[in-house]
């Protein structure tokens, strides 16, 4: 059975960007900012269901304070996802 021949050429490797190489560690307000966002979220949530008829923290918005508290959470949970 003839042998296969062997490989002439390195396997291709692309350059690094520019854009890799720019990148370095987050200010030093990021990681506080990203944890104060997710705790501020949960206590507006906390706070509208421990409320219950009162509606706080805003009674005008009725409901949608489920949406903002999870807004910040979501807002400090994909902050995570930039943190180097």
């Amino acid at each position: 059975m003839p042998e296969s021949k062997g490989r002439k050429k390195a396997a291709y490797t692309p350059p690094r960007t520019a854009r890799a190489a720019a990148q370095g560690p987050n200010p030093r307000w990021f990681a506080p900012l990203m944890v104060a966002l997710m705790v501020l979220g949960l206590l507006w949530v906390v706070t509208y269901y421990i409320s219950g008829t009162h509606e706080l923290p805003v009674p005008q918005i009725g409901r949608w304070n489920l949406a903002a508290g999870f807004a910040l959470m979501l807002s400090g949970f994909l902050m995570t996802t930039r943190w180097r």
